[in-house]
């Protein structure tokens, strides 16, 4: 055997194979080179554009995708209202009629209301203010899950009518239960990409300003009974005393809804 041959061609073979991982190595620090300058672009476009995004969490977050089913009311369950007539719809909706009227102030007290609903509704401690929609006459609580909001959740909600003299007759509530992970805890993207997604679809004006961003679960597939849930950032952004409320996808990076305000006070 020429192991003079031999060794030559594994000097030959190990020299490709450091050419290779060192090709690797370069790239991931290209790569990584080229995220860094992305980011400080972005605080600069930020900066420069007068945005202040001083508010939104730093902290890595890590979190998974969520399933649910619509809970079923009973008819025990509802005899625990007092001072209320509650009717259940199709098993999953309660309506009820107050009997004692709840006056409200012109601006919201959302304290006195949380009090409210936590004694006077069913599981009420699981639900926290969504949005008051002065021109609907309605007042939205929004159910929670480990003291995230389900936002914009038809199936999780409590809607309260308000009148022109500013008092609450009636709701109607909905809830879901049973929540089981789907899938392997995994971080979710920072705060700052959900500002970065609303900046760069030119839905952030100039010298706007991101009063907070929370991290809670948006529906991705809604069936009857069930419902699948993702991570989502609720970002509020304001200018010139105007606030809208925007989600973004904390998994993915997309904007799913815009809500300005046009008579609300969103989610705050």
């Amino acid at each position: 055997m020429d192991w003079g041959r031999l060794k030559t061609i594994f000097i030959i073979a190990f020299l490709i194979l450091d050419i290779f991982l060192l090709t690797q190595l370069m790239n991931k620090q290209k790569d990584y080179k080229l995220e860094v300058k992305t980011d400080v672009s972005l605080e600069e476009n930020l900066n420069n554009a007068g945005i202040d995004y001083s508010n939104i969490p730093k902290d890595p977050v890590r979190d998974q995708y969520m399933s649910a089913n619509t809970k079923m009311f009973t008819d025990k369950e509802v005899e625990k209202l007092k001072d209320q007539d509650p009717t259940i719809v199709d098993g999953t909706i309660i309506y009820s009629e107050l009997r004692h009227p709840v006056k409200v102030e012109e601006n919201i007290n959302i304290q006195e209301l949380e009090q409210f609903v936590k004694h006077a509704v069913l599981f009420g401690d699981r639900y926290s203010f969504g949005q008051y929609d002065k021109e609907a006459g309605t007042i939205t609580f929004y159910q929670t899950y480990k003291e995230k909001l389900l936002f914009k959740n038809r199936s999780a909600h409590l809607v309260f009518k308000v009148d022109k003299n500013m008092e609450i007759h009636s709701y109607e509530q909905t809830m879901l239960e049973m929540f089981e992970p789907i899938s392997e805890r995994e971080e979710v993207l920072p705060a700052i990409r959900a500002v970065e997604a609303i900046y760069r679809n030119s839905l952030m004006k100039p010298d706007s300003k991101v009063v907070r961003a929370e991290l809670g679960y948006y529906t991705v597939v809604n069936m009857e009974a069930s419902q699948v849930l993702t991570p989502t950032w609720h970002v509020v952004i304001e200018h010139d005393g105007e606030r809208e409320s925007m989600l973004v996808n904390a998994f993915e990076g997309q904007i799913i809804q815009e809500s300005k305000g046009n008579g609300k006070t969103v989610m705050e």
